[in-house]
């Protein structure tokens, strides 16, 4: 077992600091110190992957078992959920790398929670998701035989988006909007599927008449028929992209196709010269809404249930209610 650290208590296991620096503190004789960068979230990054490599077949510690379960479990979700799994899994091992499984108790996932929802509610809760389910495959590994210590620990209260979009708000940021954007931002809202799954499109999803998409988070495939406000956008894109060898549908002024970040970037400056506040994401929700049909909403969204698509409009403009239906006279107003 390695030296008690004297300093930089807020370094996880075999990180050091020198100088400006971070370093990797290998247990190998002689010691190596791989060096990490200056920049300690990246250097916390490139310590999770180093960590995820050390680890022997007999280690039973956290990051023994977080390298297997990104080995093989990883690769069985989508790529979306891999990605936030990935930033997840570097703040827990911070934290757990170096303690044995069977000493991970549930009060020290409820001081995790505490501490991490002091600045991130939702991450700590998705963290805490996320550890509950390494620690079930290493049960069904035969890797531990004590209870799931997130079992009974409660995660922090959230609170659905409830934001509606109005149309005024849509056309204030879509006139401010690069081209690129009010493709991205008309394909959203009138085939009602998410960011990701826009920004995949190919030219090639054109077939028969219709959009042909497979959702990144569920893998529900879906057929959108080309016709009214979507045949408008879809041959707006096409006639724009004329001679174009790009293969996406979203493409830029160089025939490439439109990325997550720059997307990000230039809605946020069409958004900040606007003077609005929604969300990319939002527009899903308003097409939900818009529809006013829960079955056709439901069908588009790709949701399973009816419920769910209910829940996620209703949210958004509130429940329908009547008012008070009741008559009564000058005389019973006085009193």
């Amino acid at each position: 077992m390695g030296r008690k650290r004297t300093n930089d208590f807020d370094l996880p296991p075999r990180m050091a600091r020198k100088g400006f620096s971070y370093y990797y503190v290998t247990n190998t004789k002689p010691r190596r110190w791989i060096a990490l960068g200056p920049d300690l979230g990246i250097a916390k990054r490139k310590w999770a992957e180093l960590e995820n490599t050390e680890p022997s077949p007999n280690d039973s510690t956290f990051a023994a078992v977080a390298a297997r379960y990104k080995r093989d479990v990883f690769p069985t979700k989508a790529p979306r959920t891999q990605k936030d799994n990935a930033k997840e899994l570097v703040n827990l091992l911070a934290v757990f790398g170096e303690v044995p499984l069977d000493s991970i108790k549930p009060t020290h996932v409820r001081q995790y929670l505490d501490k991490r929802g002091a600045t991130a509610q939702v991450r700590a809760n998705r963290e805490k998701a996320l550890l509950s389910h390494i620690f079930n495959r290493a049960r069904e590994w035969g890797l531990t035989d004590r209870p799931n210590p997130c079992e009974g620990v409660k995660g922090h209260r959230e609170t659905g988006r409830d934001k509606y979009v109005s149309d005024e708000e849509y056309r204030a940021v879509w006139e401010q909007a690069h081209f690129t954007v009010q493709d991205a931002m008309d394909l959203a809202y009138y085939s009602g599927q998410r960011p990701a799954d826009v920004l995949k499109l190919k030219r090639s999803d054109i077939q028969d008449g219709a959009l042909c998409i497979k959702q990144n988070k569920t893998g529900k495939k879906l057929r959108i028929s080309i016709t009214g406000k979507l045949d408008e956008v879809i041959s707006r894109i096409l006639t724009r992209n004329t001679g174009s060898t790009g293969t996406a549908l979203i493409q830029d002024e160089d025939c490439s196709g439109l990325n997550s970040t720059t997307l990000r970037s230039r809605f946020n400056k069409a958004r900040a010269l606007a003077k609005v506040t929604f969300q990319f994401r939002d527009l899903r929700a308003k097409a939900a809404t818009d529809i006013n049909d829960l079955n056709k909403a439901q069908k588009l969204l790709g949701h399973k249930t009816r419920e769910m698509t209910e829940h996620y409009t209703r949210e958004r403009q509130g429940e329908s209610v009547s008012p008070l239906d009741r008559f009564f006279t000058h005389e019973e107003q006085k009193l």
